[in-house]
């Protein structure tokens, strides 16, 4: 059994950073519920794409929550193809080691993050456990770090430098009605 029960790999490692960030000051005091959740089982989870979606449970609660990821650019999806051999079946840490080494960034970018709850802040209790049962998946199976990123699963995006995201919300007025309902 690893010491760590969350984030264990490299890959997995990566995405812990995004419920336990090095830049936070003070203690976080949802994380040892948030682990307890995911620890249980009580996170289920969906992965559509680069969003996943996560169903939570507690009493007589529920909560839905969405976190959207934005692509890698063309050019590291190009780096790591490169990198990576293509009859590789399982990532180790040597392959992380590697492609950081080769300075590729394999960093999680969040590009938004919704939850039902109450709470209405970016970082609550739900993306928290959203986050950690998340990294245990990408613990069992480090591919889906790339792929949730886009690696395998989307055409790689044009031949720019930017992450490709999709907005979340259409402005009103940016729809013409006689096309829409036309």
């Amino acid at each position: 059994m690893p010491d760590n029960e969350f984030g264990y790999t490299a890959w997995g490692r990566d995405w812990l950073r995004l419920a336990e960030p090095l830049r936070l000051t003070k203690p976080e005091p949802l994380l040892p519920r948030a682990r307890s959740i995911a620890r249980n089982n009580g996170v289920r989870t969906e992965i559509e794409g680069t969003v996943v979606r996560s169903h939570i449970h507690r009493g007589t609660e529920a909560s839905v929550t969405h976190l959207e990821l934005t692509t890698f650019p063309r050019t590291t999806i190009e780096a790591l193809a490169a990198l990576l051999p293509a009859d590789t079946l399982t990532l180790s840490d040597d392959l992380h080691a590697a492609a950081v080494a080769a300075g590729i960034s394999l960093t999680p970018i969040l590009a938004g993050s919704d939850c039902s709850c109450r709470a209405r802040n970016p970082r609550c209790l739900h993306m928290l456990a959203t986050c950690y049962a998340v990294v245990r998946l990408i613990d069992e199976t480090p591919w889906l770090a790339l792929d949730l990123q886009g690696y395998r699963s989307t055409p790689p995006p044009p031949d720019t430098d930017m992450p490709v995201s999709i907005p979340r919300w259409t402005p009103i007025d940016a729809l013409d009605p006689a096309t829409y309902f036309g």
